[in-house]
């Protein structure tokens, strides 16, 4: 006796949460490049920013960014300084 399987190919569809697929634009990757170079580069130092752009149907793109300007200590391992005070 032989046994067919079958087997169904379905297409998902992506929810809210659920990524397939990032676009960086080459903008976004300059700017935290260039961050990370004037802050961090060759410390143990972090550079840290803000990606700007949108989601929609799985899709992601960061279409902006900026830098935040932080210092750490041992005690608040990130702090947020906010030179405009």
């Amino acid at each position: 006796m032989v046994t067919q399987t079958e087997t169904k190919t379905t297409t998902k569809k992506a929810t809210a949460s659920e990524v397939v697929d990032v676009t960086v634009h080459p903008l976004v990757l300059l700017s935290a490049a260039d961050h990370y170079h004037r802050v961090a580069r060759g410390t143990r130092k972090r550079a840290v920013g803000v990606l700007l752009g949108t989601v929609s149907g799985g899709r992601v793109d960061a279409l902006n960014s900026f830098a935040l300007p932080f210092e750490e200590d041992t005690k608040n391992p990130v702090r947020i300084v906010d030179r405009r005070s």
